[in-house]
């Protein structure tokens, strides 16, 4: 089941902490300079912040990243 069938989503909180959800579940809490960083760059291209997201849980290794770019 790839990023497509499954996607990930995310919140924002008023502390500017990002949680990380895939199916329903919460995955990832990502605070201090690395949310800051991860809200500026999400929000521009649906694909890139599938991307940005499987990084930031730290799965991103396990076959779902884009190969060849």
């Amino acid at each position: 089941m790839g990023l497509e069938d499954d996607p990930f989503s995310y919140r924002v909180t008023k502390d500017g902490r990002v949680l990380v959800s895939r199916g329903g579940r919460l995955v990832v809490t990502v605070g201090g300079t690395r949310a800051e960083r991860l809200v500026s760059l999400l929000g521009e291209d649906e694909d890139q912040d599938q991307e940005l997201l499987a990084r930031a849980t730290g799965n991103y290794r396990r076959g779902n990243e884009r190969r060849g770019r």
